[in-house]
């Protein structure tokens, strides 16, 4: 025991002296002395957040009133950061400072971290980082490679989004609820694997009680209400088209729906985790329930029969007497209100998409695919009420709660 202790003061100890060479070599770097400076003290040795005024320092060294050689310069200078050091505690600092950029600063910085990784070796690619210095160092490790994939899924999801579902502003929806049938079977697999990184962040072992580690997972979290949202509505974007589309994209919408549903089992399951972290207790969660399994039976049944099925513009198109509209089905009017719109528009109309013998899919009251009740919070506004929920702030350790 006096062992292990004697090892961690003398860590501690080394990594101060790191700590303190580093800043003397940064001071005589008289062009980039003070954005050297800042990135060396908020990713130091020492085991606690980054402080908040360095973190300031960077925001400000990388908005857009700085040439973008200042921005090129704070993201190489992180690089080195990470790929020099041993030590679990930098490599998260770093991380979280780039991931508090990339939510908070100005998007110069994450088009220049594109740029810099298309160029050059991946700034978040730590698949071989490791602190062996203890066992606990072990989970910690493991925990940071994980949120360093998880960082790297979220810039590739904007590579293929062309936009970020964090900097969606609440207006009622996400963009996916618009995008046409192409845009749909694009983008979701993109943003299911990003929420796939992201549940893949839940810690294990030693991880689970580190506080800075809890930190970090609460910007993750955070991230999990907006990306969820997205999915979403565009799942219910996704089923308002499914009885149209041709047999091979129904079958790729098909396989997201079933991912859905999976992910948002695994999702609440994630959620229930994160409520027992100290982290987590100034943090609305929302509540997730499973679609019914009839649903994804008929929408089975229409891959089934769709290569057999003529498909008809979306304004005519029939379910047995019924139409999807929005997740929900609306019944076909009655035959005096339809003689009246038959008068109107004498066109004729074709035939149901499916066979007149399957179910009628059913009605989702709630208008939510994955089962986000309306009792609950709307993620966007859980967003905005969880938004000073985790303030790290420079003068100690403590939360500050709202």
């Amino acid at each position: 025991m006096a062992g292990g202790s004697t090892q961690q003061s003398l860590r501690k100890a080394l990594g101060a002296i790191k700590d303190t060479t580093t800043l003397s070599l940064a001071k005589v770097n008289s062009e980039y002395k003070d954005l050297d400076i800042a990135v060396v003290k908020a990713t130091n040795h020492v085991e606690c957040p980054p402080k908040e005024k360095h973190v300031r320092a960077l925001f400000l060294a990388t908005s857009a009133s700085r040439p973008r050689a200042d921005v090129a310069y704070c993201i190489n200078a992180l690089a080195r950061r990470i790929a020099k050091t041993h030590n679990w505690t930098v490599a998260l600092k770093s991380l979280m400072v780039i991931h508090r950029i990339l939510r908070e600063g100005d998007p110069t910085f994450r088009e220049e971290l594109i740029n810099y990784s298309h160029n050059r070796a991946h700034v978040l690619n730590l698949s071989n980082f490791k602190d062996d210095s203890n066992p606990n160092a072990w989970d910690y490790s493991a925990w940071v490679r994980t949120y360093a994939l998880f960082l790297e899924e979220r810039l590739e999801c904007f590579r293929v989004l062309k936009y970020d579902v964090e900097s969606e502003r609440s207006t009622g929806h996400s963009q996916t609820r618009e995008l046409d049938t192409i845009e749909l079977l694009e983008q979701l697999p993109t943003l299911q694997q990003l929420l796939h990184r992201l549940m893949g962040c839940e810690p294990e072992g030693a991880a689970i009680s580190n506080y800075v580690i809890q930190q970090a997972l609460g910007l993750v979290f955070k991230e999990s209400f907006k990306l969820y949202r997205a999915i979403n509505d565009g799942i219910i974007n996704l089923v308002d088209k499914f009885f149209e589309m041709q047999r091979h994209d129904a079958l790729k919408a098909l396989d997201i729906y079933k991912r859905a549903s999976q992910q948002a089992e695994r999702l609440s399951q994630f959620y229930e985790v994160c409520k027992g972290l100290d982290v987590a207790r100034s943090f609305q969660f929302p509540t997730l329930e499973q679609p019914p399994q009839s649903f994804l039976s008929t929408m089975e049944d229409y891959v089934k029969d769709a290569s057999r099925l003529a498909i008809v513009p979306r304004d005519v198109s029939g379910y047995n007497g019924e139409r999807v509209v929005a997740g929900r089905i609306q019944k076909a009017p009655s035959s005096q209100s339809q003689d009246a719109d038959d008068d109107r528009d004498a066109s004729p109309v074709a035939g149901p998409l499916v066979k007149e013998s399957l179910s009628p899919a059913p009605t989702f009251e709630n208008n939510d695919l994955l089962g986000l009740i309306d009792a609950s919070p709307d993620p966007s506004a859980l967003e905005e009420s969880n938004a000073l929920a985790l303030a790290i702030v420079p003068s100690g350790n403590m939360l500050h709660q709202t």
